[in-house]
């Protein structure tokens, strides 16, 4: 049976934000775009105070996350927060929607977060909202959208508008796969896949889950097995796999299995790739060495979840970077969309693999860390390098660029 389109994984669906200042109507466009009541709509200005997200599908662009924002132009202490919060989501937005009041006009705080996009290099439209009030429709750019959330008016212009768009930038990007365009038929690769106190019950994380996929789809084959097992997995195999990809905790085990003859890296050294931070990451864990003693260290992840006895940020990172160094660092820890703009404070950054963000998100923490003069790294590349294995590990890598 066909996955239905509503398991998308939310890293792989497209990130649409309306922003504008507080009464500007972007709520009720929400709601009017979707068809559903996904956000609080009333006549008090700022009525949104957090950024509202929904996972659905939007026709003819498909599986979305739809992200409601505050007022740009909110105000006070707790104000401030709210455009911060606001302005955190531009990090994980693949298209934007800049809604402006018809009957007010271009405000300064809209030209501000134009000019973010921009810089963001973030696909956006303009609309004109409450054009029904407007009286001169002339008195509207024509470049933007004239629309209207109480009568509809422009509202399946801009949902077509954001279907070009989005198009415009699939066709403007290179296709990109986990594995690139190297599977062929009769390839096999298998993936070590630890089940352990870590793992989710009942089901596999989504590194894993979109690498089986990919392997599938592109008509190779693949088996699935775990660390203690892949010894035997490989003596039963007729020929010898294309590549062995591990979690990165396992590496130090895995290293000591696979002959070297037989390609290996880790997921999270395939997805630092798929997402476009890997010769970063690779440049950053070089700085490991130099750091001296008690050099604060970011550790972020990008999602949430209940930390283990033996978690692999909060524990078992600073345990073996201690080990390997020798020395002792103090270590700050942040998860989901708590990444800070002020990365100065530290002198490496070490994240996750990102596998619930998407690529935009990800290139934008990368390059906030390079824009400061931080270093950054990824877990996998962190892991490998520890391991002594880091060349080894890159060298299907360059079969993908090739």
């Amino acid at each position: 049976m066909e996955q239905s389109r509503n398991e998308t994984p939310r890293a792989n669906r497209v990130h649409i934000g309306f922003f504008g200042r507080r009464n500007a109507g972007k709520s009720s466009l929400v709601n009017a775009v979707t068809g559903q009541q996904i956000s609080i709509v009333s006549d008090v200005r700022g009525t949104t105070t957090d950024p509202v997200e929904k996972a659905m599908e939007l026709l003819p662009i498909g599986a979305v996350v739809i992200v409601d924002t505050p007022g740009l132009d909110d105000t006070g202490e707790l104000g401030g927060l709210r455009v911060a919060r606001t302005k955190s989501t531009l990090s994980h937005i693949d298209l934007a929607v800049l809604v402006v009041d018809a009957s007010v006009g271009l405000m300064p705080e809209d030209t501000a977060l134009l000019e973010q996009l921009s810089l963001r290099h973030i696909p956006a439209l303009t609309v004109w909202n409450k054009s029904d009030l407007v009286q001169a429709k002339c008195e509207i750019p024509h470049n933007t959208i004239a629309v209207s959330a109480v009568t509809g008016e422009g509202v399946e212009t801009l949902k077509n508008r954001l279907s070009m768009l989005y198009q415009q930038e699939l066709e403007q990007q290179s296709t990109r796969k986990i594995f690139g365009n190297t599977l062929k038929p009769e390839d096999l690769v298998v993936l070590v896949t630890p089940i352990d106190a870590s793992a989710p019950k009942g089901r596999m994380i989504l590194p894993q889950v979109q690498a089986i996929r990919e392997i599938l789809d592109d008509t190779a084959m693949c088996l699935v097995t775990q660390p203690e097992q892949l010894a035997t997995s490989l003596r039963m195999l007729q020929k010898q796999p294309t590549l062995v990809v591990t979690d990165s905790q396992a590496f130090a085990q895995i290293k000591e299995i696979v002959p070297e003859e037989i390609p290996l890296t880790s997921f999270s050294i395939l997805f630092a790739n798929f997402k476009g931070v890997l010769k970063q990451a690779i440049e950053g864990v070089n700085a490991l060495e130099m750091l001296p003693e008690q050099s604060r260290i970011l550790i972020a992840e990008g999602c949430t979840h209940h930390r283990q006895c033996e978690d692999i940020g909060t524990v078992k990172l600073p345990k073996w970077i201690g080990a390997h160094t020798g020395k002792a660092f103090q270590y700050d820890f942040t998860s989901g969309d708590t990444f800070p703009d002020d990365l100065t404070p530290y002198q490496l950054v070490v994240h996750c693999g990102g596998c619930m963000l998407n690529r935009r998100e990800m290139t934008y923490r990368a390059a906030l860390a390079a824009a400061q003069g931080v270093p950054y790294t990824n877990y996998g590349t962190l892991i490998a390098y520890l391991n002594g294995i880091i060349e080894r590990s890159l060298l299907y890598l360059q079969k993908i660029e090739d």
